[in-house]
């Protein structure tokens, strides 16, 4: 599947056009140009989405895990043969460098569907036992049915990945909603899935916010899992508790990133502007908060900020570029508007402008001077953007780490090994990284606390949160 003058939805191992007349249109982030139109699915389509999912899932669910393992690694053998047209297509709604996609992201994304295949056999359940005299226990973990899910606009492939991928491998079917503004690799992946799965296992149905509000209110979903805002997962779990439906929620961050003074500060300097910036810093985990010892702050600063002006953006096609534009021209109104409304203590040390058109750029920005409430701090900001603050102490940082309201990610640099785990101990996030910042294995969890969301992606944990828990009981004298 290529770009095309209007996307179709794919249901059922083959594309559907979509009942709904109405159509959203499609946009090039690097030009600004419209590159074609995908529909707004309505009712009509979700539930053929949703009851092709069910058929689906009556055999899906009795597949040996032998055999998902092996059409999920057939999956991922296919993408990595079609590598490059898969980050081409990524480039056309996002905007992303082809080298930096190519070897950050489509890697990643192979080796995590490589990493389910694998984990499809071996799901954990106690032993068997006697718990009572003359009856036998033992536990089923078991499919959930149709699993809901919709994905963000800043990483729609890998967002899909992360997804599809455990809900599959588990025995579940999948019904897949991608963001508005960038659906077309989510049903070029379907459709190459398709290759290999059953037909109705994968299913992806494009649209608005409306579609989404339709999907997760349709009653056959057993789950929904949702990677977005805080407003939007609150809005879905209000919906999802209408029928007590199963929820796994990520809901972005606001990563702080501690830098003691006893830190490799040109290191530190390098690593969170990197961290910062990359994807034009449009990442939940991004580290867009720094926290400093006030001792080495200025020094801090002034190391960040050569290193972010090192990194530059431009168009997907450019290699020397380390980040693309932002998502849209809503998204870069957004970073601008609150960069145009900092407090007058606040100061833009460089950066703080968006680029000339076409597309929509925004330069790499460090701000100095912000206080623990300024809006700067505590709201998502996604953009290039990185705040730094001074502490005076170790507990003055972990007080500014921990006072907002999210708590997906963080960071600590320092040399101090006591330290290290102290922190990691107190902060509260689902993930924190010691002098490095943003690496994700398919091994380890990767989810938040508080208003970031609660279940995990990746590793055995993702596996399990799409399975349910079965207790069989046998009479021995029967």
């Amino acid at each position: 599947m290529t770009a095309q003058k209007t996307l179709e939805n794919f249901i059922g191992g083959r594309r559907h056009q979509a009942r709904s007349e109405e159509t959203l249109v499609l946009t090039d982030p690097a030009t600004g140009e419209v590159t074609g139109a995908a529909p707004v699915s309505g009712d009509a389509d979700v539930d053929a989405a949703c009851t092709t999912a069910l058929t689906a899932f009556e055999t899906w669910r009795d597949v040996a895990p032998a055999q998902r393992q092996l059409s999920l690694m057939r999956i991922a053998d296919a993408l990595e043969r079609r590598a490059d047209e898969f980050v081409r297509a990524e480039a056309i709604h996002t905007g992303k460098p082809l080298h930096i996609t190519a070897a950050e992201e489509i890697g990643p994304m192979i080796d995590q569907i490589r990493f389910f295949a694998g984990a499809a056999r071996f799901l954990e359940g106690k032993s068997a036992g006697e718990y009572i005299a003359e009856h036998t226990s033992f536990v089923r973990r078991e499919p959930l049915g149709v699993c809901a899910q919709v994905t963000p606009w800043n990483y729609p492939l890998m967002m899909a990945v992360w997804k599809f991928a455990p809900a599959v491998a588990a025995g579940n079917t999948v019904v897949l909603k991608p963001s508005d503004t960038t659906p077309l690799t989510t049903l070029m992946l379907a459709e190459l899935a398709a290759e290999f799965l059953p037909d109705g296992v994968f299913n992806v149905v494009c649209g608005s916010r409306e579609t989404g509000r339709r999907l997760v209110r349709h009653p056959v979903p057993a789950m929904v899992s949702v990677t977005g805002s805080v407003r939007a997962g609150t809005e879905v779990a209000g919906s999802a508790a209408v029928d007590v439906k199963r929820l796994h929620l990520e809901l972005g961050g606001k990563a702080p990133v501690i830098v003691a003074a006893d830190a490799d500060l040109a290191r530190a300097a390098r690593g969170i502007a990197q961290a910062a910036l990359f994807n034009a810093g449009q990442d939940c985990a991004s580290a867009c908060r720094v926290i400093v010892d006030q001792a080495v702050h200025d020094e801090f600063v002034a190391a960040l900020t050569q290193e972010v002006k090192g990194l530059t953006t431009g168009a997907p096609d450019d290699p020397t570029v380390f980040f693309g534009p932002l998502n849209s021209a809503t998204q870069l109104a957004r970073v601008q508007e609150h960069l145009r409304n900092l407090p007058s203590h606040a100061q833009v040390v460089t950066g703080g402008e968006a680029l000339p058109g076409p597309g929509y750029f925004h330069q790499p920005t460090v701000v100095t001077g912000l206080r623990q409430d300024d809006r700067a701090v505590q709201e998502e900001i996604f953009g290039p953007v990185i705040s730094v603050q001074p502490s005076s102490s170790d507990e003055d940082a972990l007080r500014l780490a921990n006072g907002v309201r999210y708590g997906l990610a963080s960071s600590v640099w320092t040399r101090d090994h006591q330290r290290a785990m102290t922190m990691a101990r107190k902060i509260d996030a689902g993930c924190v990284w010691i002098n490095c910042h943003i690496p994700v294995a398919a091994e380890m969890p990767h989810g938040g606390f508080k208003q970031s969301g609660y279940g995990k992606d990746l590793s055995s944990y993702s596996l399990e949160d799409y399975t349910r828990i079965k207790h069989v009981m046998s009479h021995l004298g029967a």
